[in-house]
């Protein structure tokens, strides 16, 4: 990776070590910082222009968070995308989006209603500029409505614990722009179910949009470790 993709923003409203850390976990989420990169305290402090204090705290976080191991004699590393990390997320990611399209199905406002419908053609739009940073965020921007559309705090504060583990697995399968057509569709689906208030149609295409992320992702996992 090019020294000057790595960036620190500074926001004065925040410590030091709070801002390396979401800077490099910013990094990993996006694939920046790639699966078994290794994070030398040394090096990063060099590259951010910080010392190695907020490094070492930053890598300490992030090890919780499980986007970062540390491997005996070798250091830290980034976590490496596994099957069962992917499945153990969107198992249960799959059952929170199937609740939320149910329920929004119930409570959604017209408002609601077309904000999302507006959020699955800036999906589409977003799709064009070929840049997954852009798609991705356009991608969580249109299901966060329809979280926000339960009126249930707890399933929302359920659904963000959730959110960054499920970026990094969006983040990979949003790269692939084959998928894009599918995902547009799948969107298309979701929102028709949730405007005619069919919680089953609308509680099934939530399933299947999950399911064929999990598919797409283990293929490419699969291929990178030289797998069929």
């Amino acid at each position: 990776m090019a020294k000057d993709q790595l960036q620190v923003n500074m926001d004065e409203f925040l410590p030091l070590r709070d801002v390396v850390f979401h800077t490099l976990r910013k990094a990993i989420l996006t694939g920046e910082l790639k699966p078994g990169e290794r994070l030398m305290e040394i090096h990063l402090a060099s590259r951010l222009g910080v010392s190695r204090t907020p490094i070492r705290e930053a890598i300490r976080k992030l090890e919780l968070e499980g986007l970062v191991t540390m491997i005996p004699r070798r250091g830290a590393q980034v976590a490496q995308i596994t099957e069962k990390s992917l499945k153990d997320v969107l198992e249960v990611r799959r059952a929170l989006d199937a609740l939320c399209a149910e329920l929004a199905c119930d409570r959604i406002s017209k408002e609601e209603m077309g904000q999302l419908k507006e959020a699955c053609a800036g999906f589409e739009e977003a799709t064009k500029t070929r840049d997954a940073t852009v798609i991705a965020k356009a991608d969580v921007a249109l299901h966060d409505i329809i979280v926000a559309a339960t009126g249930n705090r707890r399933l929302v504060q359920l659904v963000n614990n959730l959110a960054e583990q499920m970026y990094r697995y969006r983040f990979e399968y949003i790269k692939d722009e084959s998928q894009h057509g599918r995902l547009i569709e799948e969107h298309r689906i979701i929102y028709e179910s949730i405007l005619r208030k069919d919680r089953q149609a609308a509680a099934e295409a939530a399933k299947v949009h999950i399911d064929n992320q999990e598919k797409s992702v283990i293929q490419q996992i699969r291929l990178d470790n030289g797998q069929k």
